[in-house]
């Protein structure tokens, strides 16, 4: 999936908000919760269920157990609202959306089970995951599909490596948080990909499935962690970020044309 133009001006500003490698940029605020049917449902249950986007804040979901593993490349996109549930066969703690930040959701799988797939979710805290139900009446609502990439981050080199198919396309000294506002660690993912009508310091932006651990909130929004470019060379190999990846072009150039879902992969 290669990065777009897409609602050009809304699409920017809301990056403003959630960027945490740039200043500036208004309070954007989150979509509002989608209400999900209630039928069999204990009358206790909320009748509306949070998105599960990199705006929100979820509860009663499992953490990754294994934030530093590879996955097999799985990633899936949902066609329509689809619930999320802390065990197969739960009832729904949250939703998952059909876009995030303006872009189709894809999101990595690291756990399956015969018509059930565990995967990573775009909000916090940090490495919260759910189960999503993919057989049945609800298969038809998936697409699912295979990556073969993968993005490392190593924070204490300072070198980011893209890999296809387990071969390198290219390893590049980055710039990363700074000691104050570290780099989160663990495994995440490509969340979406902006291409902003008028650049600053980046031609495209890559928000990342994570936030930053130090900061709640940056510029209005909620702390998501990206990789992005950078006009001066000198930041490169060296920790000055708030918390986001900054990347040399060349890398940009290979990461802009990676799959949305991909998993990211930061060891500290």
């Amino acid at each position: 999936m290669h990065a777009r133009h897409a609602n050009a001006w809304a699409r920017a500003i809301a990056w403003v908000a959630v960027s945490l490698g740039m200043a500036g940029g208004g309070p954007v605020r989150p979509p509002p919760a989608m209400p999900w049917p209630q039928a069999g449902l204990p009358l206790a249950r909320p009748a509306v269920l949070p998105d599960a986007t990199t705006f929100t804040r979820l509860t009663g979901l499992p953490a990754d157990s294994r934030p530093f593993a590879v996955t097999g490349g799985q990633v899936v996109h949902p066609l329509s609202q689809e619930p999320v549930s802390a065990v197969p066969g739960g009832l729904p703690v949250a939703v998952l959306p059909v876009a995030e930040l303006g872009e189709p959701t894809w999101v990595p799988v690291i756990q399956a089970r015969p018509g059930w797939a565990r995967v990573l979710l775009p909000s916090r805290p940090n490495h919260v995951t759910g189960w999503l139900p993919l057989s049945g009446a609800d298969a038809s609502q998936f697409v699912v599909r295979s990556t073969p990439y993968l993005i490392r981050v190593d924070l204490g080199t300072e070198q980011l490596t893209v890999t296809e198919n387990g071969h390198s396309m290219g390893s590049w000294t980055v710039a990363v948080g700074a000691a104050r506002t570290p780099t989160p660690v663990g495994r995440t993912f490509l969340l979406a990909s902006i291409e902003p009508l008028r650049p600053t310091f980046s031609p495209v932006i890559l928000p990342l499935g994570t936030h930053s651990n130090t900061l709640d909130s940056y510029a209005g929004g909620p702390g998501t962690v990206g990789l992005h470019g950078w006009p001066d060379p000198s930041v490169f190999g060296h920790p000055v970020s708030h918390g986001c990846v900054r990347v040399p072009a060349q890398a940009l150039r290979v990461l802009s044309r990676t799959p949305l879902g991909t998993l990211v992969l930061i060891m500290g």
